[in-house]
């Protein structure tokens, strides 16, 4: 009997630290939820402190080059806001290392620039990391998910 409760212990332990339940995936969840909840207020000493304070890596699959490493401030979000708001849909952590989670989710908003608003739908990937105690964005990546002008389909994306 204690066998059996043993087996089914692990059974259970092994299903919950597989399906995201991870506390540091959920802090980093978390963190998703109110870095976005400031951006969309334009509370940028709130952004500025959630990201990485050696600089972060941008890039978006929209043809331009990958952006250099860039340590943001306030003065900076405020120059560039572009106003609107974005909502996270379907996020996924994962930790991928002790100091390092992984997340990827669908970002849909409206910006607005020179007086123009537009919609946007995107994919989303980031990493996070742990500096001094907190979870910080380290690193994201924006491609389109408008169902096409990213990748064409061919025979050798069926290879194994």
């Amino acid at each position: 009997m204690k066998y059996l409760t043993l087996i089914i212990g692990l059974l259970f332990f092994s299903v919950l630290s597989a399906d995201g339940h991870l506390k540091s995936e959920q802090d980093v969840l978390a963190s998703l939820e109110k870095y976005f909840e400031a951006r969309n207020n334009e509370d940028y000493e709130t952004v500025v402190a959630m990201e990485s304070r050696s600089g972060t890596y941008g890039t978006n699959s929209d043809g331009s080059f990958h952006k250099p490493k860039q340590i943001s401030s306030v003065e900076q979000w405020k120059r560039f806001n572009q106003g609107g708001v974005t909502n996270v849909f379907y996020p996924e952590a994962t930790q991928i290392s002790e100091d390092v989670v992984f997340v990827r989710f669908y970002a849909e908003g409206m910006v607005s620039a020179g007086g123009k608003a537009s919609d946007y739908r995107t994919r989303v990937t980031m990493n996070w990391v742990k500096e001094n105690g907190k979870w910080v964005m380290k690193s994201q990546h924006y491609s389109a998910a408008n169902y096409g002008g990213v990748h064409k389909t061919q025979a050798s994306d069926f290879d194994n």
